[in-house]
């Protein structure tokens, strides 16, 4: 038995390592395997994030200088002349109010302090007819008092209102001046997120604004009479104590909260960013869907957000750090030394208090002990508010870079990334003249924002009546063209020569549908009342519409003034033709068709080129449909190579057949 025994133990134990080697084997590919798909996910991650550089702004660009220094002071300054026009504006009516409404409250804290002891004193003396007195006082006061803090705080809620409402108009004011929207996300690209710039963080700018001055001057005011207060029984050593340590703690926290300001304007922009990506997905949705691309974008969306997310931690941790050192220099500290200032007076021999009998000295150290706590606590918002200054830096400098980019793109100065070798070209190297019925391109280069050369030079000369048909391949320049002609681009060179602005009209592929009423979208961008005021009534628009073939709108929407998501309710052709209706409207002098009748049939299309001749509307039409040539009188060729041609119709005809 003991052999066969023997040989059961020794086979057991060779299974045994056997399965012992083979799990240990099998663990060490699993963790190989993970390791590389580990390695993968992080490949892929890292190309995801290089992709979207673009993005999530690790583009070079300009860094955004925020701190508390000169240049903040001076930016601040120039912020606070716009929501604050003058010392006559409602605006500074509303500061008086709140420091009216501050000084009102103070009153009411010394007067609650006075008669609270008093009340407690009649306790103590065990007098019930003086306590009743002066509790029935008490009473009567305090409705007043509820006045005075709501009144503040109506005053502060008004003031943040009109401030936004000051610097919202102006910015707007600005940013929808001319083309600058347009070239602001076209041309320039220091800004790729006006709109959280031109909604979050000007809120933010003016509730910090109202804030900061709020949590500076009722401080300021609380320490001028407890000082006063204090140092007229007290003497000046316990309110100087104070003093002296406000401005020690002072100087130490504004020098430790330095890169609150650098890391607040950092966050705006990245959530400004996270937004910019969301909205794209948005706006391209089912090009995206098309194309099956959900996982794509959810690794860049997932890209923006963790970079978003570690700089909310980073400024998390930050903000703790800085909290526990604010508690204990703004709070706990300032209570030792408050305790200690107070009780300098009271353990003096030399001081007149010390002559006092004790029941008098602890009636003075109450009441005089809660105008230091006042104090202390005055001083510690004081300190306190020195965070809202770094962060209050932070929203000064970007609401003050949209300003800078806005008042140089008014004045058509841009900056963005150019091709190699394009440094040296002037954007406004060009000439405009405006005058009626002529276009006239004079040596006019085309040349895209970025400096891309597409033709070195174009000349040609159309005259009302000349109807011209615009042709080439894609990326020829025929968008360019009419960009440059509608001033949108800068023009780099030669002499432009154009009808003034409102006698050129365009309408692209996809026309433009904007809020409102059926009326509002045959006289956009004229209001209903204004294009009554021209003498469009509901006759000539519905002729209008009778001319594009949609009369039946009028009976299936519920006539004019019938409101609805035009852009959803009309199918292409329709919105083609209703921009069309919306050119007859206007019959501007030149009319600039971009491929806008594409999904329009022959015939419809055929009638109305023939009413825009009837009315004198001279047309510049981009289309690859043979059955407009009959429509024009001259052809421009763009070849795509940098050349181009300009010839009669006919010649045309003769050289490709009718």
């Amino acid at each position: 038995m003991a052999p066969n025994l023997s040989k059961f133990v020794t086979r057991n134990n060779a299974l045994a390592a056997a399965g012992a080697t083979t799990a240990a084997l099998w663990i060490l590919l699993a963790k190989r395997r993970r390791n590389h798909l580990n390695l993968n996910r992080k490949k892929v991650k890292k190309a995801v994030e290089e992709e979207v550089k673009y993005f999530i702004s690790e583009k070079k660009e300009n860094k955004i200088k925020a701190q508390v220094d000169r240049q903040f002071l001076k930016q601040l300054g120039l912020l606070l002349k716009i929501v604050v026009p003058g010392w006559t504006s409602p605006e500074a009516g509303f500061l008086l109010l709140v420091a009216a409404s501050l000084v009102a409250r103070s009153v009411c804290d010394l007067w609650m302090i006075d008669n609270g002891t008093k009340i407690e004193s009649a306790i103590v003396a065990m007098d019930q007819d003086l306590f009743k007195s002066r509790l029935i006082k008490f009473l009567v006061a305090l409705p007043l008092i509820s006045v005075v803090n709501n009144t503040l705080k109506y005053s502060i809620g008004e003031l943040k209102i009109r401030l936004r409402t000051n610097m919202t108009r102006r910015l707007y004011e600005d940013y929808l001046k001319n083309f600058t929207y347009y070239r602001m996300s076209n041309l320039d690209n220091r800004i790729a997120n006006a709109d959280q710039l031109l909604t979050t963080d000007v809120d933010k700018f003016c509730e910090s604004v109202s804030d900061l001055y709020c949590n500076t001057a009722k401080p300021l005011l609380d320490i001028g009479i407890y000082v006063y207060k204090l140092s007229a029984t007290l003497g000046g050593g316990t309110p100087s104590l104070m003093l002296g340590y406000l401005f020690l703690s002072g100087m130490l926290l504004t020098h430790l909260r330095r890169p609150t300001a650098r890391l607040t304007a950092g966050e705006q922009k990245l959530e400004g960013e996270f937004r910019h990506i969301n909205a794209r997905l948005i706006t391209h949705s089912e090009e995206i869907a098309f194309y099956n691309g959900n996982v794509r974008e959810k690794a860049t969306l997932l890209s923006s957000y963790n970079k978003l997310l570690n700089h909310l931690k980073k400024f998390l941790k930050f903000r703790v750090l800085m909290g526990i050192v604010d508690n204990l220099v703004a709070k706990y500290f300032a209570s030792v030394v408050g305790f200690w200032a107070v009780s300098l007076p009271f353990m003096s021999r030399s001081h007149s208090l010390s002559s006092s009998k004790q029941g008098e000295r602890s009636r003075l150290y109450y009441t005089y002990g809660r105008m230091l706590v006042k104090l202390a606590e005055a001083i510690g918002r004081l300190v306190l508010a020195g965070r809202e200054l770094t962060r209050l830096a932070g929203f000064t400098a970007r609401v003050t870079q949209l300003r800078q980019v806005l008042d140089e793109l008014n004045q058509g100065r841009y900056e963005r990334t150019m091709v190699v070798g394009a440094e040296n070209l002037q954007a406004n190297g060009g000439k405009f003249i405006f005058q009626n019925n002529v276009i006239k391109f004079d040596r006019v280069p085309l040349i895209t924002p970025n400096g891309d050369v597409l033709i070195k030079e174009i000349s040609f000369d159309i005259k009302s009546g000349m109807n011209v048909l615009v042709c080439g391949p894609n990326g020829a320049g025929k968008s360019s063209l009419f960009r440059v002609l509608g001033e949108l681009w800068p023009l780099f060179g030669g002499e432009l020569t154009k009808p003034p602005r409102g006698k050129l009209f365009y309408i692209p592929q996809r026309p433009y549908m904007t809020l409102g009423s059926l009326r509002d979208q045959l006289t956009y961008p004229h209001s209903g009342s204004e294009a009554l005021r021209r003498g469009a009534t509901d006759k000539i628009l519905i002729e209008h519409l009778e001319r594009a073939q949609l009369g039946y709108l009028l009976e299936r929407e519920g006539g004019l003034d019938a409101v609805a998501d035009w852009l959803d309710v009309l199918s292409g052709g329709e919105k083609q033709r209703v921009a069309m209706a919306r050119l007859f409207y206007h019959k501007p002098q030149f009319a600039i068709l971009d491929e806008c009748t594409s999904a329009v049939s022959v015939d419809v299309e055929g009638s109305m080129y023939k009413y825009c001749r009837e009315v004198g509307i001279t047309l510049l039409t981009v289309s690859h449909r043979k059955s407009l040539w009959q429509h024009h009188e001259f052809v421009l060729h763009l070849d795509g190579r940098g050349g181009y041609t300009f010839q009669p119709m006919e010649e045309v005809t003769e050289q490709f057949g009718s």
